[in-house]
């Protein structure tokens, strides 16, 4: 479980490609205090850390990760925001955050607002049920609150800090994102669908 708050973020070093799935080696800052099966959240998906070398760490995608998520797209020198898992001991300052990727969104327009930045995406028809106005939704591992939801599009709003700290000034228009919608609208989603019949 992650809160959405990202500690660091890392740069892919290399890929390997193994069958069907991807090994990713990531340097980071965080990467040597971490243990082999420790759950990392990249980019928002929940990865299982292999093993831990000097500054780096190697997690693996298997092919329906790199197949819902951004991780099939990655390239070398990409960065890639990383969380732990939450402490059950402390304060939850983004909201409750699984790290199990729902589904991609677009970026279709990035607008600079003097300080601050305002990004619109897009998701499937199938998925606006789950974005509601001041609702919380994680991109790309961040907690982030929806604003101006519009039937498939919705806007958050970065602050300087965030901007700069994760790699969401990496995304420009056409960019796509990984998206987990809130659990516990995703849970009320499912039992209103379950008892309306």
């Amino acid at each position: 479980m992650f809160t959405g708050i990202i500690e660091a973020t890392g740069k892919i070093i290399s890929i390997e490609t193994n069958g069907s799935n991807k090994s990713f080696w990531i340097e980071s800052s965080i990467s040597n205090e971490l243990k082999i099966d420790q759950s990392v959240s990249h980019d928002g998906v929940c990865l299982t850390v292999e093993a831990v070398t000097n500054n780096m760490h190697r997690v693996t995608a298997i092919e329906e990760t790199l197949i819902k998520t951004n991780l099939g797209n990655k390239k070398n020198d990409d960065e890639i925001n990383l969380e732990r898992c939450m402490q059950m001991n402390g304060r939850l300052d983004g909201h409750l955050v699984q790290g199990h990727v729902d589904a991609t969104a677009a970026c279709i327009k990035v607008e600079e607002k003097n300080g601050s930045w305002e990004f619109t995406f897009q998701v499937l028809d199938e998925f606006k049920h789950l974005i509601i106005e001041k609702g919380s939704v994680c991109l790309n591992g961040i907690s982030l609150t929806l604003f101006n939801v519009q039937q498939n599009t919705f806007k958050v709003a970065i602050i300087p800090y965030t901007y700069q700290h994760t790699n969401i000034h990496s995304i420009k228009k056409g960019s796509v994102v990984n998206i987990e919608f809130d659990m516990i609208g995703k849970y009320l989603a499912r039992f209103r669908k379950v008892f309306s019949k």
